[in-house]
């Protein structure tokens, strides 16, 4: 059993859970969002925190019980505060502008590459650096990656697009090999 899924969730202020035909609705400032309820398992809310339970001692019974406690933990958060994930773009020419709801980059392609924006996600440009906020974990991680997957950085000269805070492991160049070795 998850040693996770014993703990009860509690929601912040303002945070609102009811269930519909196999799926728990949370609502809260920034918006609603729909979780499914996964086989085998429970989600029982009163005042302020919900709890989830297995209904079986099957195998898949106790991997559903942490990934369901997960899901409304996340819900709930995201409802309530949202979630960001910040891209740096690094290299010369390299930018990113919002043109109505497409994000243009341009990568050292010789065309512009246009990256449509996800229904549920918000992004933002400032310089360099691009931010992509929504209420739902997995659709802002999710699109984050399929934009960085457009120009991953290199290890040379550490072009491309990254992570705020990710490092880079830096390769060196064939001169400096040639004579260090």
């Amino acid at each position: 059993m998850s040693r996770l899924a014993k703990k009860s969730i509690k929601f912040p202020e303002g945070v609102t859970i009811r269930e519909e035909s196999g799926t728990m609705i949370l609502e809260g400032p920034k918006g609603e969002l729909k979780v499914p309820v996964l086989p085998f398992t429970e989600v029982k809310s009163e005042d302020g925190s919900a709890s989830v339970s297995s209904s079986s001692s099957v195998r898949q019974a106790r991997a559903n019980l942490g990934t369901m406690w997960s899901l409304v933990k996340n819900a709930s958060e995201g409802v309530f505060a949202g979630f960001s994930k910040i891209l740096e773009i690094e290299g010369i020419g390299y930018r990113a502008n919002l043109e109505g709801k497409n994000l243009m980059l341009s990568l050292g392609y010789v065309k512009p590459v246009k990256f449509e924006i996800p229904e549920g996600i918000s992004i933002t440009t400032e310089k360099n650096v691009i931010t992509v906020s929504g209420i739902d974990k997995q659709l802002v991680g999710e699109t984050a990656a399929r934009i960085r997957k457009l120009k991953k950085p290199e290890p040379y000269k550490g072009k491309g697009i990254k992570y705020k805070g990710e490092i880079i492991r830096r390769k060196a160049g064939k001169k400096v090999a040639a004579t260090a070795g």
